[in-house]
């Protein structure tokens, strides 16, 4: 895996406001930190943020952290936050690795091709997992982990178990946890139509039954005053 190189300033000021200062700016306010370091806040420069985690490795790219001042430290990027309706990285930290040391990683799932029971029952395929969490050196972690989903039937569930063995690489999760099944789409309820009874009137005509109920409570009203001026 390829390392990119991510230019970082020391931050003096630490909080809310001056933080959105610094968003304002066009930098990000994250934190270094790893084993044998003490924690260490920087801003660094959004843009080239993005493009370090725009790289085929995505959000597992191997950075080095060049602090101004200080030491180049190899890091992954973490506990990234987000602004709830932008979508901007509003803060992240940077953890310390070693080319020696394994690490955990979530690394996307693909599926790749068109199941049976696509084809022969009109089934839909409902993805349970989008990624998995996996332990491997910075070095070895995939891009993405393919999984081959063509032999699926309607009813069929794939889980860890079946994703690929990749060498170096542990899948850190239960082997039984579903990823993708196969299923077909509910179908939608028809609207039940009342079935309204007719009755036949003199003039030859139907009249609807609650049209006749409503003529009788008509007729019977004088009926009732009446009887209440009897009383």
């Amino acid at each position: 895996m390829d390392q990119v190189t991510l230019a970082a300033k020391p931050r003096a000021e630490r909080g809310t406001r001056p933080a959105r200062r610094l968003r304002r700016d066009g930098m990000v306010p994250a934190v270094v930190y790893g084993r044998g370091l003490d924690p260490v806040h920087v801003q660094v420069q959004r843009l080239e943020l993005y493009a370090a985690l725009r790289t085929e490795a995505g959000l597992n790219a191997l950075i080095n952290v060049d602090v101004d001042g200080g030491d180049t430290v190899l890091t992954v990027a973490r506990e990234i936050q987000r602004h709830p309706v932008r979508g901007e990285i509003t803060h992240l930290d940077f953890i310390k690795v070693s080319l020696d040391v394994e690490i955990e990683a979530e690394v996307v799932l693909e599926f790749i091709g068109t199941p049976i029971g696509v084809s022969e029952d009109g089934a839909i395929v409902e993805t349970i997992e989008s990624s998995v969490l996996i332990s491997a050196l910075p070095t070895n972690i995939p891009t993405a982990i393919e999984l081959d989903i063509s032999d699926m039937t309607t009813g069929d569930t794939k889980t860890i178990g079946d994703l690929p063995q990749i060498d170096g690489v542990t899948y850190v999760d239960d082997e039984e946890r579903p990823v993708v099944t196969l299923t077909i789409p509910r179908a939608e309820e028809e609207p039940v139509e009342e079935e309204v009874e007719l009755l036949i009137g003199e003039d030859g005509e139907p009249i609807e039954v609650e049209a006749a109920a409503e003529d009788g409570e008509e007729a019977a009203g004088p009926a009732d005053e009446s009887g209440e001026d009897e009383g």
